[in-house]
């Protein structure tokens, strides 16, 4: 089943709709391309609602023989408070099916909003700008992606993004977990299902159980609290950091992931999972990347390239967003990063967008993969 893009304009008017009517059936065409998908929604008192959400990935005719089949019942989305573990949710932005497996309280750095003079977090070594970001509790969740849907935003979010070091003895520098992903609170549409195992994810089944008792009623096994102590050094998201530039917000979210020892020399690794959307109307094209890597031990390091894990995106009204990850190396426990994106415009012109600056901090415990249960993708 393809997943949907939820436009903002029509999110808005579901979420204004839903403050009055909270029960509605999730319909999903089961049948369809995965350029165009259709979902319907129903209030329990009102009736079918005349609201279509569409995939906008190309502009082919929708094939006939459309079958319809109930999801589940949409909730209302929580303005307080945390969505428990178990939590059935469609992305807002890249129209995933997912379950949220636990919750992660990171310090938000927005360069978009006026900091104070308290509680900021100082600029990079050599960054752009001068003014110092008041950092914010903000929650993320660590969700598991509907297999299903994973065809169908592959083109717009990276599904194998989240990524371990292999252990010190193996040839196989990194592993990654397929459908497991970071997704902020404001980007979670929550619903409930009767389905006993709604998600299909071969972790799924190892992490959670069916408990009708409950609500939701999908519980945590032993599995599960397992797997996140053991790995809470390279899973924990501790610090995001975001910045708009003409109507193109870049968030930014960097993991470290362990030391190696290479040639005599400790060579430490950060992954980061940086997010491009378009706030505006303007269709652009990401074309280059620029990258200022600097390293306490001294070195500064500039990168440049076309586009970003071998990709230009497009970012239009229809699908304002791409989120990738990718990985930097130091020969120092810590760093910093900071750049900027070249996108251009329909008319031919250009313009940098920059990305916030962020900090590669080091831990002291440095040998992951004690315990990670499968399913593997070697990325070596």
């Amino acid at each position: 089943m393809a997943a949907c893009v939820i436009r903002r304009g029509l999110l808005s008017a579901v979420n204004k709709y839903n403050k009055n009517h909270t029960l509605r059936t999730l319909s999903v065409d089961l049948n369809s391309r995965p350029e165009v998908n259709r979902r319907c929604l129903q209030c329990s008192s009102c009736g079918p609602l005349n609201v279509q959400l569409k995939r906008f990935m190309s502009s082919r005719n929708r094939p006939e023989g459309k079958v319809l089949e109930t999801v589940g019942v949409f909730e209302a989305p929580k303005q307080h408070g945390k969505y428990e573990t178990g939590q059935l949710f469609l992305h807002s932005v890249f129209g995933y099916r997912g379950i949220v497996l636990f919750p992660w309280h990171a310090r938000l750095y927005d360069r978009d909003v006026t900091p104070l003079a308290s509680d900021s977090k100082p600029e990079a070594p050599g960054a752009h700008g001068s003014k110092e970001v008041k950092g914010k509790t903000h929650t993320y969740y660590q969700v598991l992606i509907d297999t299903r849907d994973c065809p169908h935003i592959s083109q717009r979010s990276q599904t194998e993004a989240v990524t371990f070091l292999a252990n010190h003895d193996d040839s196989r520098a990194l592993y990654a977990i397929p459908g497991l992903d970071y997704v902020s609170h404001e980007d979670i549409l929550p619903y409930n299902s009767t389905d006993q195992v709604p998600i299909q994810h071969e972790l799924f089944e190892r992490f959670l159980m069916f408990n009708p008792s409950k609500v939701p009623p999908f519980v945590p096994r032993d599995t599960l609290r397992a797997w996140q102590e053991k790995n809470h050094p390279w899973l924990e998201l501790s610090d995001v950091h975001r910045e708009t530039t003409e109507n193109i917000r870049v968030t930014v979210i960097p993991f470290y992931m362990g030391m190696r020892e290479a040639q005599n020399s400790h060579v430490y690794w950060w992954r980061y999972c940086i997010r491009l959307e378009n706030m505006g109307n303007e269709v652009v094209q990401l074309r280059e990347r620029h990258w200022r890597i600097f390293s306490l031990s001294g070195t500064l390091e500039t990168v440049r390239g076309r586009g970003v894990v071998g990709r230009e995106p497009v970012l239009s009204k229809e699908q304002p967003a791409f989120q990738y990850s990718s990985h930097v190396s130091l020969q120092a426990p810590s760093g910093h990063m900071w750049g900027s994106y070249r996108l251009e415009r329909p008319n031919g012109t250009f313009f940098d967008v920059r990305i916030p600056p962020f900090s590669l901090e080091s831990k002291k415990d440095d040998t992951p993969n004690g315990f990670l249960p499968g399913p593997f993708t070697s990325l070596a």
